[in-house]
């Protein structure tokens, strides 16, 4: 059996990241109204995330964000959490809906030591995360693609293609939206 006993993790940004964990649980969740959206914005820019006009309701747990990048017209979910220890880019008019988890973090099950690997996910413009999915490391979600509520994505989707389960898999293709 292994000992994690002797188990460390290096810590980056550990003092930015203290500070910032205390203003995403009290400050950032006090702008709570609807017109309240642009401090929250404020705030994220503060510590370094990329965000354009978008929503990011403020119940939204967001882990790093100077590793946050976010487009136009783009909603993150209430009760959301975006554990980004590395780059979680989400493109323009792009829906993660309530309780999902975005995680760019996972260990090394083949190391003796469960080593921390990380990688970035990217969620192109017009895709939908529905409701409490999980989108695993490394992962890049294609343009307009559905991953279905509850799903688990641990591999690329295609676009313009719906996905669901645990893995998730292809169950349907998306018509292209068109604006007129």
């Amino acid at each position: 059996m292994k000992d994690l006993s002797k188990y460390t993790e290096k810590k980056d940004h550990a003092f930015k990241r203290a500070i910032w964990y205390v203003v995403n649980a009290t400050l950032f969740r006090m702008f709570f109204l609807p017109k309240m959206g642009r401090p929250r914005l404020w705030l994220l820019r503060l510590f370094g995330a990329n965000v354009k006009r978008s929503l990011i309701y403020p119940t939204c747990k967001i882990y790093s964000p100077w590793n946050l990048t976010v487009g136009l017209h783009s909603c993150i979910g209430p009760n959301t959490e975006v554990y980004n220890k590395d780059k979680i880019i989400i493109g323009d008019n792009v829906v993660v809906s309530q309780r999902s988890f975005l995680c760019t973090a996972s260990h090394d099950i083949n190391s003796t030591n469960h080593d921390l690997i990380t990688a970035p996910i990217v969620i192109k413009n017009q895709a939908w995360v529905a409701a409490d999915a999980f989108v695993g490391m490394g992962v890049t979600i294609g343009e307009g693609a559905v991953v279905g509520a509850r799903a688990a994505v641990f591999k690329d989707v295609e676009p313009w293609t719906v996905v669901g389960g645990n893995p998730a898999k292809k169950i349907n293709e998306r018509k292209r939206i068109y604006e007129e």
